[in-house]
């Protein structure tokens, strides 16, 4: 089938190799040239593991990249909008860049013949495809939904870092679609993935995205709450959650107690569901909770750091992880973020470290030291906040020997205290 996607973001991006992989003709569309000629060389405009081998596969025989709506509108039958929603001011979802793609698709579609399809792919809130998206495109395409056009809602339900594998390799497809000719159709782009497709309308499908990050998150700010009970009862959180996690109505998974979520979704999609839900005059006590206990954790550790080292004017403290988590160089929400800005605000020296996420820090934090190893951040430090899941962070061993005072606050559980040196001391967040 030929697909055009509109935004080469993260969901997009990761959508048009997966289709190419998939067999279909894809063609991405974007306003940014520079985006536009780096998929058509190959290269993709985000890091993803795996999407610059899919990238470089099919750039220039099955899926290139322009910023002219017109010719990607008529050169596919399918459209997906694939750009972002963030949160604005007060926590509610921002629609202004999913109208303005409604906008230009719906001009391009008033100059095609036949049926097309737009689908939206990016997070919104119930309601929006059906009385945002559908409207606009009737509006600039002086054409009928349902009639001259399909639409439809097919959530993404992608991790950062395992996104490819993730499209690839599906737990669930959602499509909620107007009609079922629009249903069936943007099934039979993932005729070839072996996954049940859910079909539904719209706004369920836009609810089922909403629901499924939010009880993901609601199950990480429950760990985290369980965890600072059992740290002050002397209680390891994680043998409390591995037996818990036995119990198959509740799963192992999204149990580790720590530092909190981040990230482009968690965060902003409970929020967007709480705005909505007060919208409607509900108050959504539990997410409300959810989001306050994530928005505490990172405070938790910076009071175990003062019970170890004391007032942190002036004192070299080695931030290790600025990623919100690990195998991603993404930055969004990361809890290193409101752990560094307290540190500058208490006079604190930081010298931070992350295999792929410094560069993007940079654009927040100018005046702290960005160091090439954790070594490096650790030498003459007085303390450490582990603050991200990097693999490489288990094996730190002989690079505290280079710390002033050996004081190691672990937000992620990566370290086996009865593996370190006597003279370290060493605090877990929850255990």
């Amino acid at each position: 089938m030929k697909v055009s996607i509109i935004g080469s973001g993260y969901v997009g991006s990761v959508s048009a190799a997966c289709f190419a992989e998939l067999g279909h003709e894809v063609i991405c569309i974007d306003i940014d040239e520079k985006k536009v000629q780096m998929i058509n060389d190959g290269i993709p405009p985000i890091w993803e593991e795996g999407l610059e081998g899919l990238m470089q596969k099919h750039a220039e025989k099955n899926l290139i990249a322009t910023s002219d709506y017109d010719y990607a509108i008529q050169n596919s039958d399918i459209s997906f909008i694939c750009v972002g929603t963030p949160s604005n001011e007060h926590g509610n979802i921002d629609l202004s860049i999913v109208g303005s793609a409604c906008k230009s698709l719906g001009m391009a579609m008033a100059k095609k013949d036949g049926f097309h399809i737009v689908v939206v792919k990016s997070t919104v809130v119930p309601g929006t495809t059906e009385d945002v998206v559908l409207h606009l495109l009737e509006e600039h395409s002086g054409k009928t939904a349902g009639k001259d056009f399909g639409v439809a809602m097919n959530p993404e339900f992608l991790r950062e870092g395992k996104a490819v594998y993730d499209f690839m390799n599906p737990d669930k497809i959602v499509i909620g679609g107007i009609d079922g000719r629009t249903i069936s159709l943007v099934s039979e782009l993932y005729r070839d993935l072996e996954c049940e497709v859910t079909r539904t309308n719209p706004r369920t499908a836009e609810m089922i995205k909403y629901v499924n990050n939010s009880f993901l998150a609601t199950k990480i700010s429950f760990s985290n709450e369980v965890g600072n009970i059992c740290k002050r009862l002397g209680i390891d959180t994680y043998e409390v959650m591995n037996a818990v996690g036995k119990d198959f109505r509740i799963s192992e998974h999204f149990l580790n107690s720590g530092a909190g979520f981040g990230g482009s979704c968690f965060p902003k999609d409970v929020r967007a569901l709480i705005g909505k839900a007060k919208e409607l005059d509900y108050y959504p006590v539990l997410l409300e909770s959810v989001v306050e206990v994530n928005d505490l954790q990172p405070i938790q550790m910076l009071e175990l750091l003062e019970e170890n080292v004391g007032d942190v004017k002036d004192k070299r403290i080695a931030v290790l992880g600025l990623a919100f988590k690990n195998d991603t160089d993404d930055i969004r929400e990361s809890r290193s973020i409101p752990i560094i800005r307290k540190l500058l605000e208490k006079g604190a020296l930081v010298a931070a470290y992350d295999p792929m996420a410094s560069e993007h820090m940079k654009a927040i934090f100018e005046d702290i030291t960005y160091c090439e190893s954790a070594e490096e951040a650790l030498n003459g430090a007085d303390a450490c906040l582990i603050m991200t899941e990097w693999t490489e962070f288990r094996k730190l061993d002989h690079e505290f020997s280079g710390m002033k005072n050996k004081v190691v606050i672990d937000g992620r559980k990566m370290i086996d205290p009865d593996e370190m040196e006597q003279d370290i001391i060493y605090e877990g967040l929850c255990w």
